[in-house]
């Protein structure tokens, strides 16, 4: 039986998604907890690995196994063995053709940047930052630059182990929330999937703009340049939400899940 579950985690505390040796991943406590669980070895696939200290709200993930409980006993057992930063949120049956990662016809991402004169503290980890004022028109103008299948080299990490640089961005919104000197900006972003650090880079950039440190068109020169080392320096880590992929309704996963729902709903700093 193959099995996709939904899971949430706050990841200020893991080294990443991706098992590693040091056992201090986001995978590694899930598969343990699993293991425990159905009472035999299991290993996941996720469908979009996380770097450390960035938050999943909706990452998904598929198993096979053996054992045969219901959905809602493996989201309980599951979470029993589960630390309290970590939680699946449901868990469905699927058919053995369905792939958590090749089976995604999308993929979402949110960043959460606070503009404040003082770096965060009650939710410092959970929030980036800007000390200095930005400007959402001048972000806009430089974000719609970026819409569509191009070769995005300029944001791409060096380590990234993607077989070509080439995505689709279908959305990119930049919202203010709060009018004062401190206020929260939100940059959701739509792809058929991301490279290496491309988030964190281009958000490296869009402040950059938004300081008025560089003037919007500067952002069609770093993606025409196909150089990482023309782009601002990679954003931290901190305000980065894993949103969740998306999914063709007919594999029967929950409606935040597929291309005809809602999406994953954000529930993360206030």
């Amino acid at each position: 039986m193959r099995l996709a579950l939904g899971v949430r985690y706050n990841g200020q505390a893991y080294q990443g998604w991706q098992s590693q040796l040091s056992g201090l991943t986001v995978q590694d406590k899930l598969e343990a907890a699993l293991t425990q669980f159905a009472a035999q070895p299991i290993s996941t696939l996720c469908a979009g690995r996380t770097d450390a200290g960035v938050h999943g709200l909706m990452q998904v993930v598929h198993f096979d196994t053996s054992v045969e409980r219901t959905p809602f006993s493996w989201v309980r057992g599951t979470n029993r063995y589960l630390p309290d930063d970590i939680a699946v949120q449901w868990a469905q049956p699927v058919p053995e053709q369905f792939h958590c990662r090749a089976s995604a016809l999308a993929r979402r991402y949110l960043y959460v940047l606070s503009q404040s004169p003082v770096r965060p503290s009650l939710d410092a980890g959970r929030v980036g930052w800007s000390m200095h004022p930005l400007d959402g028109d001048a972000m806009r103008a430089a974000a719609a630059m970026l819409l569509g299948q191009h070769d995005f080299s300029s944001f791409r990490a060096s380590a990234c182990q993607a077989r070509s640089p080439v995505k689709d961005v279908r959305r990119i919104a930049i919202t203010r929330h709060g009018e004062a000197e401190r206020c929260r900006w939100h940059f959701e972003f739509e792809a058929d999937a991301f490279l290496h650090h491309m988030i964190r880079n281009i958000m490296g950039c869009l402040v950059r703009i938004g300081r008025g440190d560089e003037r919007p068109e500067w952002m069609r020169e770093v993606l025409e340049a196909r150089s990482r080392v023309v782009a601002a320096p990679t954003f931290s880590p901190n305000g980065l939400y894993f949103l969740g992929p998306l999914y063709a309704a007919g594999w029967g996963l929950p409606p935040e899940a597929t291309m005809d729902g809602t999406g994953a709903a954000y529930d993360g700093p206030p």
